[in-house]
């Protein structure tokens, strides 16, 4: 299997097995436990978007000298928009939210949870995918070691992830076996989403260094939206903040060591 397909797959492996705690922990997610992978995905995320993705857009338009920040400025904005309007146009339930969000559907709790899962997914396997071209089409700031170092990162975070997104199914209603492919199944956008990345880039080479921003922008989204306030909410927010830091720390050291 080549490198490019294993960096795909990585992530929804990840998810996959963080899916698989609905079968070995209680019907209830400890609170303490959640807060802290929230941090922790948030902190991954937030690193990824800075090191893998904002800092190689800049380093890839070095020669537009002080201009050289306008890729990555009008990709973050145009990636934070995106996922705006992703968000405004799709019925979706937030984990841990009785209130639906999107325009007014007569969907299931479960079919809202999933749709917010993947508009999470997505910025996730769309980053994955443009740093994996990146290395593909031969970037000096983008070696095929520094994909699948995001990659990784993107799957460890996706563990607590899984986890996160399979137990409030079980507790919907579904039984933990529904529940484990609903999780399962939500980590197929990145891959998918990565692919289609891959192909748009390999189109439009000039425009890599926007996609790389595009990505970043689209992962802060998720982050600043979903995360952040849920990890902040009610107490033992402090854990969050420590989670954060560790993934945040974890995911630098991957992609300066292994990058």
């Amino acid at each position: 299997m080549s490198g490019t397909m294993i960096g795909l797959l990585i992530p929804l492996l990840g998810t996959v097995l963080g899916s698989a705690f609905v079968f070995f922990m209680r019907e209830e997610m400890p609170a303490r436990l959640q807060k802290m992978l929230l941090g922790f995905a948030s902190g991954v995320m937030v690193a990824a978007s800075v090191w893998s993705l904002l800092i190689p857009s800049m380093d890839m338009s070095a020669d537009m000298g002080k201009w050289r920040i306008v890729p990555a400025v009008g990709g973050f904005l145009l990636g934070m928009a995106f996922l705006l309007l992703v968000d405004y146009i799709t019925p979706h339930l937030h984990v841990g939210s009785s209130t639906p969000e999107g325009p007014r559907a007569k969907l299931s709790r479960t079919a809202m949870l999933t749709f917010a899962v993947t508009i999470h997914n997505l910025p996730e396997g769309m980053a994955v995918g443009v740093v994996l071209a990146g290395a593909l089409q031969g970037a000096e700031t983008i070696s095929m070691a520094g994909a699948l170092a995001m990659s990784l990162g993107i799957a460890i975070q996706n563990i607590p992830e899984g986890a996160i997104i399979s137990m409030p199914m079980c507790e919907a209603g579904n039984s933990k076996l529904k529940s484990f492919a609903i999780g399962s199944l939500s980590g197929v956008v990145e891959p998918i989403g990565g692919l289609a990345v891959i192909l748009l880039a390999s189109l439009l080479t000039p425009a890599l260094p926007y996609l790389l921003s595009f990505a970043a922008g689209a992962m802060f989204y998720v982050v600043i939206e979903e995360l952040i306030p849920e990890a902040s909410e009610g107490e033992h927010s402090n854990l969050s903040t420590v989670g954060f830091a560790v993934g945040f720390a974890l995911m630098m050291t991957l992609d300066v060591v292994l990058g």
